[in-house]
């Protein structure tokens, strides 16, 4: 029986148009595949296009991988790369299984024996920890934060706190049109100490990372609106 292909999980862009940011690594590898499972093959189509690698994309096999996959369905996506061949996970923005449905068929992947191979490209919740002076040693990505407002306020609290007494930083997100609500509910539950990072549009011409106090962010409001960002809570 022919050995199993391998199971590249590539990073995509966070910005429109910051493809110097994917390394000449992953582009090689993008070069040499043509069966990609992709949460929306559209962007996917859109963002190799960008890369100018030479790839004739309607000669390329997109397959939907998106938090309605099921378990059985993602181990069907992966019997082509079980008898042999090679294939890609490609997220919608920063890397494959980080806060992205891919993480239910690189576990798959791994009970199927295929080698799992993670490639460099720009992760939004690492580039915002390493950008906002908070300890990161020690932290934890919550991903979205609940909708409910009581909820919320009440799992801010948490984080502010767990902050506060072990040092540990905090990091959530949040839909972007939602943004506005999650800062309102920051500056209103946090203590005026308390400090705070927003890093929004990152890697683009006009990303914004700033660490301030919640004291100073009432006097300093950001326009984040629709933008997509990161919010960490640390000391």
């Amino acid at each position: 029986m022919k050995a199993p292909g391998k199971l590249y999980l590539i990073p995509s862009i966070l910005a429109p148009g910051s493809t110097n940011v994917i390394p000449e690594q992953t582009r090689l590898v993008i070069a040499g595949l043509d069966y990609f499972l992709v949460e929306n093959a559209r962007s996917a189509r859109r963002f190799i296009s960008a890369l100018n690698l030479g790839i004739q994309i309607d000669q390329l096999q997109f397959e939907l991988v998106d938090k309605k996959t099921s378990f059985e369905e993602s181990m069907e996506l992966l019997e082509p790369i079980r008898q042999g061949k090679n294939g890609g996970i490609l997220s919608e923005a920063g890397c494959p299984g980080v806060a992205d449905p891919g993480a239910l068929t690189v576990s798959s992947a791994h009970q199927l024996g295929i080698m799992v191979v993670p490639l460099s490209g720009p992760s939004s919740v690492l580039l915002a920890l390493m950008a906002s002076g908070f300890n990161g040693q020690s932290f934890v990505f919550h991903g979205y934060l609940p909708i409910d407002k009581d909820e919320r306020k009440n799992k801010i609290r948490e984080l502010e706190r767990a902050a506060l007494r072990s040092g540990q930083t905090q990091i959530f997100m949040e839909t972007p049109y939602r943004n506005e609500q999650i800062f309102q509910t920051l500056i209103q539950v946090c203590n005026n100490n308390t400090r705070l990072c927003i890093a929004s549009n990152i890697t683009a011409e006009n990303e914004t990372i700033k660490t301030y106090s919640i004291e100073r962010w009432k006097k300093s409001r950001p326009d984040i609106y629709k933008i997509p960002t990161i919010f960490i809570i640390g000391q």
